[in-house]
């Protein structure tokens, strides 16, 4: 079959000229190479394709049969080339994207209303998850690029920061204030304040339980919430003090809503980013995408 994808191409071209002499101009081959082809052809399927006529040629009805079938596989091939040009034209494409619920609003949505203005044809699919379950699909390759926290060890990923985050803990001043009137405890927030943590599959908890763990920081009233919203609301509404990312609570710190919680050891910061694997063949907008955010960052 593959050696005689050229041999129908000269068929289809003599098919529909009706002359040998009007299909080797089109072609750009002399008329004794097409005769030569519709002959290894016919020969090949042990049947006569064309007959000779004062004007031309015409198809027999074994020819009218073949000639069916390779219209429509033509048609398919200049459906195809058509598409791939729109596609290239218009920058069509599909970008697949994990990342957590927090970093989504905070982080990704920024780069995406900007991306999707330059490229309003790609379509763009996310996949809200924790970072480690992103991580998973990254190296499982079903998503295209991860937004995640750095993890410790890339095996075959590469990663490109976007920055640093920090992690602080905040409450409002009416709940420390409430809390030192209710207990002999006032330095110790960690022990007689309700604390306030994401749940335990968040990467950033992950984080956190390190930090008290390392420090020898007990907690006696541990609330867990799936989100990083619920935990700054939570802690706006007096619940208790809660552990956040210092880059997502700026206008709470600034107008005094929150306060940030003095630590007897700092949290380092952390790097946040895009990743994808390496040596993997990446589509069109995946490089878009790679390109913009690469321009974008400081």
């Amino acid at each position: 079959m593959e050696q005689n994808l050229s041999l129908y191409r000269v068929f289809y071209t003599v098919a529909n000229a009706g002359n040998i002499s009007k299909a080797a101009e089109q072609l750009y081959i002399s008329q004794p190479a097409i005769s030569k082809s519709i002959r290894k052809l016919e020969q090949s399927l042990d049947v006569t394709l064309f007959s000779r006529n004062s004007r031309g040629v015409l198809l027999t009805e074994e020819g009218e049969i073949l000639y069916d079938y390779v219209q429509k596989a033509f048609y398919s091939l200049q459906m195809g080339e058509s598409r791939i040009k729109k596609i290239n034209d218009l920058g069509i494409g599909h970008l697949h994207i994990g990342v957590s619920t927090t970093l989504c609003k905070y982080m990704l949505l920024p780069y995406l209303q900007e991306f999707i203005k330059l490229h309003p044809h790609v379509k763009i699919t996310i996949d809200c998850q924790s970072t480690n379950h992103t991580l998973q699909l990254l190296k499982e390759n079903k998503i295209d690029l991860g937004l995640i926290g750095e993890p410790e060890r890339l095996h075959h990923i590469h990663f490109d920061s976007l920055g640093e985050i920090e992690d602080i803990f905040v409450s409002t001043s009416s709940y420390l204030d409430n809390l030192s009137l209710r207990t002999n405890h006032k330095d110790d927030i960690f022990h007689t304040a309700t604390l306030m943590l994401l749940d335990k599959e968040n990467m950033t908890r992950q984080y956190i339980d390190d930090y008290l763990s390392m420090h020898h920081i007990e907690t006696n009233n541990l609330l867990e919430v799936s989100t990083m919203d619920l935990l700054i609301e939570f802690a706006k509404i007096g619940l208790g003090v809660a552990c956040v990312i210092r880059q997502f609570v700026k206008k709470e710190l600034n107008d005094k809503t929150l306060v940030e919680i003095p630590l007897p050891f700092p949290i380092h910061k952390r790097n946040i980013g895009f990743a994808f694997l390496d040596n993997l063949q990446q589509t069109t907008a995946v490089k878009d995408f790679i390109d913009f955010y690469n321009s974008k960052r400081p």
